[in-house]
Parts: structure tokens; C-alpha cells; sequence
């Protein structure tokens, strides 16, 4: 085999290869041995139908599955022995099979970029406070109060009071009409000011149980029902009961509830940790997108459009599977999921870039994960989830897993020697 490799540019490579006659010849001879013994035919016993029956009838089929054959193998022996690090699958062009001629087709494929990242230490990074203060933990109790809030009914008055929540049954109209939506029954809302839609009526404040009260209320223009919007619709609204909302005490008994500590001390000290682990963490985030725009600024190259397609479809993923963690169905959303993607096109561009150029400055400077390295992240992860380490090493026990997690590791450690290198203002 014969194999010409042309540099189209830095990301495309095109291989013109040449296949011997004889191996060509063997996988015909194959092939129409393995198409003899399943087909049948008129006048002749399985099996024993003479080769010219067969070419006169399945030629076409035949060659094209024979060319599929060659072109795949003779492609993947070609990349390996030029070591050609390709990124998508080729676009293959072929002349066709002719008798006792070698077989000869061309491959264009993008390819991985050689990039020599320069000019990488002191890239400018602001410096960020992790510490997190008695405020913040104190707001983080605070809105763990009012989750764990619950409602129950009031029983010293009949009348609505600001600040309550009232169950109601309406029936609406437009000019007179009812519309899609117009009529529920046993409605919560809150008695407080602010949107109808948002499910605030202000109006209902002194209204008594089991009276009625008739309200104005003028949808806004991009009310999601179409036939409403920008009009107003004239409200009838029966008070069916009042409910206050009790808020818990922040005290022991709080925090046991919360199922997270035993005593409101250990409460406050889990939350702390939990939030300077979230605080790191998106500082960290910052300073990467921080010595990425540094990096790019001072770097310029082109990268594979599939290397960057690949990057969306992640980041796509990861999105939507956000979502589902967060108990949200994004097929409930009527997203244009094409749309989203290509909304996250320069992010993927940065974010191929900037691994590329954390590779090769992995490289330049000696930065390696090594299996220790590799075995302590899965224990890490492993207590972080509270797993046997076993179970997390029986996922990560695969090569592609195990060198995906190194890939990770050494990007870290490249990322912190940059750190230490960076100059911070």
C-alpha cells in the first residue's frame, strides 16, 4: 500500500492512498465466496453457483461493499502509520474498481492542530476572596427557613390579611367571554401586591370567607396565552379559605429537619464548608475563563469545526442534564434545541482552544497525572459521594475512563502552575 500524505492546512490533512491489485483481488474472491454460499438461483445447487452467474448479477453490489472494506481498512492502517491525529470522519472520493489495477482513492479529514502555546506566564488575574462571612451563612439559614416553611390554616379570624394565602375559585372574561384558562377551582394565591398571573392579588386583603369580589386586571403583552394579551379581563373571585404561613424556628430542632446536622452549630458549620467549596469552585471557574481569554489573546489558530460541533453537543448535554437534576423536563420547555446550541458556539470555540493550549503547555513544561495521581481523584470522589471507593473504580476501571480522568487531572495541574506563574492585581 502506498500512501501520500498533503497538509491542506494546520487542520486538514488529505491522504491519497494506493491498495495492491492482489489484496483487492482477495477480498473480491471473498466476497463472492461468501455471496455463492447464501444465495440461490434457478439451475444451480446452493452453493455451487459459478462465479461469471455471480458478477453478472451482483457486480454493483459486490464492489461497493468490497471498496467500503478497503477503503476502511487501508484508511485506518494509513492514519496509523503517518500518525495522523484525526478529528471527524473522512470525506472519501474514489475512482472505482478496475480490473488488475491497484485501487486508489483520496481521504480529506480535519485533523487535530499542532499548537505551540507562547507568552504563557504572568497572565493577568484579579485576585478573589474565597472566605465566606457570618452574613451570607446567615442568609443561606435564612432561605433554608422559608423552603421549609409550611402553611396552615388560620382559625382566630375569617378575614384575609395581607401576607396570607387564600384559596379561591375564579371565572373570568374578555368583553364579556370567557378564554382559555378563565375558569379554576381551589386556587392558592397570595394576599399581597404584585402580578395576577404571578398568582398576587392585593385586592383580596378584608375579604371574608365564602365572599365573593369582582377585580379589573390587564394581562401583559406577552402573556403566554395569545388571545388575552394586553386586555383586560373582568375577575369574579370566591375566598374558599385562608391559610398563614409558618415559618420555622432557627434553632436545633431546625437543623434536624433539615437532614443535614443534628444541632444548629453543626448546621452552620456544614453550610460553611459546603459554601466555600461552592465559592472555590466558581472562583477556580473564573480564573480558567480568565487564563483562557489571556492564552487566546496571545495566541491565534484555527481548530477543527467537528472539534468544536463535539464541544456544543457536550455542552448541550450538560445543560439539559442540569435541568433534569433540577426536577425540570426540558421537553416541557419548547426550547428550539438548534437554536441553544448555536447560541453556544463561541463558548465551545474558547472552550476547544483553551484545552488545546493547556495541552501543549502540559507538554512543554513536563505536567503529567500519574496513577497515584489518578487513584487518589477516585478516592477523593468516591468519599466526596459517598461511595465505596470500589464502586467508583469499577467505573473508572475502562482505559478511556481512567485516561479521560487523567486528562482532567494534568489540565488541573497545568491550570495551577499558571496560577503560580500569573500576575495578580
Amino acid at each position: 500500500m502506498k500512501v501520500q500524505v498533503e497538509e491542506l492546512s494546520p487542520i486538514e490533512k488529505k491522504l491519497s492512498i494506493e491498495v495492491d491489485n492482489a489484496r483487492v483481488a482477495e477480498e473480491l474472491s471473498r466476497a463472492y465466496s461468501n455471496l455463492g454460499r447464501q444465495v440461490r438461483l434457478p439451475g444451480f445447487r446452493q452453493g455451487k453457483v459459478p462465479r461469471r452467474i455471480l458478477e453478472q448479477r451482483f457486480r454493483d453490489q459486490v464492489e461497493d461493499e468490497v471498496i467500503q472494506r478497503v477503503v476502511q481498512s487501508a484508511y485506518v492502517e494509513a492514519i496509523r502509520e503517518h500518525n495522523v491525529e484525526v478529528v471527524a470522519t473522512p470525506q472519501v472520493t474514489n475512482s472505482g474498481l478496475k480490473p488488475n489495477t491497484p485501487f486508489t482513492f483520496e481521504a480529506r479529514v480535519e485533523v487535530k492542530p499542532k499548537v505551540e502555546a507562547k507568552d504563557y506566564v504572568e497572565l493577568p488575574l484579579t485576585k478573589s476572596d474565597t472566605a465566606v462571612t457570618d452574613e451570607q451563612v446567615n442568609e443561606q439559614l435564612e432561605r433554608m427557613r422559608q423552603s421549609m416553611a409550611r402553611l396552615e390554616p388560620v382559625t382566630d379570624r375569617d378575614t384575609a390579611a395581607s401576607g396570607d394565602y387564600a384559596t379561591v375559585d375564579f371565572d373570568a372574561t374578555v368583553d364579556g367571554q370567557p378564554f382559555t384558562g378563565s375558569k379554576a377551582e381551589g386556587i392558592t394565591v397570595q394576599v399581597q401586591p404584585g402580578e395576577l398571573v404571578e398568582s398576587k392579588i392585593a385586592a383580596l386583603e378584608g375579604v371574608k370567607v365564602g365572599e365573593s369580589k369582582d377585580i379589573d386586571y390587564a394581562f401583559p403583552q406577552d402573556y403566554r396565552v395569545e388571545e388575552v394579551r394586553g386586555k383586560t379581563a373582568r375577575f369574579h373571585l370566591t375566598l374558599k379559605g385562608v391559610q398563614k404561613e409558618i415559618v420555622p424556628e432557627l434553632n436545633d430542632d431546625f437543623a434536624k429537619q433539615s437532614g443535614i446536622a443534628q444541632s444548629l452549630d453543626e448546621l452552620r458549620t456544614k453550610l460553611r464548608e459546603d459554601m466555600e467549596k461552592q465559592r472555590k469552585a466558581q472562583v477556580e471557574g473564573e480564573e480558567r475563563e480568565a487564563l483562557v481569554k489571556a492564552l487566546l489573546e496571545r495566541n491565534t489558530f484555527d481548530v477543527p469545526r467537528a472539534m468544536v460541533e463535539r464541544a456544543m453537543d457536550s455542552m448541550l448535554r450538560g445543560a439539559l442534564q442540569q435541568l433534569q437534576r433540577s426536577g425540570v423536563d426540558p421537553r416541557q420547555l419548547n426550547l428550539d434545541f438548534n437554536r441553544l446550541r448555536e447560541d453556544m458556539r463561541e463558548k465551545a470555540l474558547q472552550e476547544v482552544k483553551g484545552t488545546l493550549l493547556f495541552e501543549s503547555i502540559a507538554v512543554k513544561e513536563g505536567i503529567q497525572a500519574s496513577d497515584a495521581d489518578v487513584d487518589a481523584r477516585i478516592e477523593q470522589l468516591a468519599n466526596e459521594a459517598g461511595q465505596p471507593v470500589a464502586a467508583v473504580q469499577k467505573y473508572f476501571k475502562g482505559a478511556d475512563e481512567r485516561l479521560g480522568l487523567a486528562l482532567r487531572l494534568r489540565e488541573e495541574k497545568t491550570i495551577e502552575f499558571l496560577r503560580s506563574r500569573a500576575k495578580y492585581s
